[in-house]
């Protein structure tokens, strides 16, 4: 076989988990699971992916399933915990709840894991993505319950404790050394390597 015929095969088996994404939406968009739903869905995926071509999104080929599995029963747990919040929030008539717009540089030069990470923060209550700074690798998000810089740097360490879940998950084993080479030299690893998972933060 020759190298391009393996290249063209690589990339194929690589962009495969986005095509078969596309088909789950189709499904879910018309609520059928049924084989007429995922046939038309294979047929809307390869008319997407032949007409609407986008530059490639280039996986990292490493996936690990156990935490994968702990970032989302930490996403589930987040999820609830911050409905509660917010709910306290808007119903504690003592004082307002405060807002704020956060810049929260990330550490992981790469798009897969800051579009994971920005998707993250938008779907826990409380935080919402309004900007992204592609070159800067910077998510700005408005974000209620910040009263102090001490809550706004909170907010940061959930932020970049979400980006430490999703790439000991799906990044490179070059991108967690990486990381972990950051959060060492940092002067705050101690705060980062400390904290419980229940605030969003995780040792690495």
């Amino acid at each position: 076989m020759s190298p391009d015929r393996r290249s063209q095969i690589g990339f194929f088996v690589q962009q495969l988990p986005f095509f078969f994404i596309l088909v789950a939406l189709w499904m879910l968009l018309w609520g059928q699971l049924t084989w007429l739903t995922f046939l038309t869905g294979v047929g809307a995926a390869v008319f997407v992916t032949r007409v609407f071509r986008l530059p490639p999104v280039d996986l990292s080929g490493r996936l690990n399933l156990w935490y994968g599995f702990v970032f989302v029963v930490t996403f589930l747990a987040a999820v609830v915990r911050g409905s509660l919040v917010v709910a306290w929030q808007v119903l504690d008539f003592r004082r307002a709840p405060g807002a704020a717009i956060i810049a929260v540089p990330l550490r992981v030069d790469d798009d897969v894991i800051m579009a994971h990470t920005a998707v993250t923060a938008s779907l826990i209550p409380g935080s919402l993505i309004v900007d992204v700074d592609r070159e800067g690798r910077t998510l700005f998000l408005h974000t209620i319950g910040i009263r102090s810089d001490e809550d706004a740097e909170h907010q940061r360490r959930v932020v970049l404790g979400w980006e430490a879940r999703i790439t000991r998950a799906v990044g490179s084993r070059e991108q967690l050394a990486d990381l972990r080479r950051q959060i060492a030299e940092s002067d705050a690893h101690a705060h980062l390597g400390a904290a419980s998972p229940r605030d969003g933060r995780t040792p690495l």
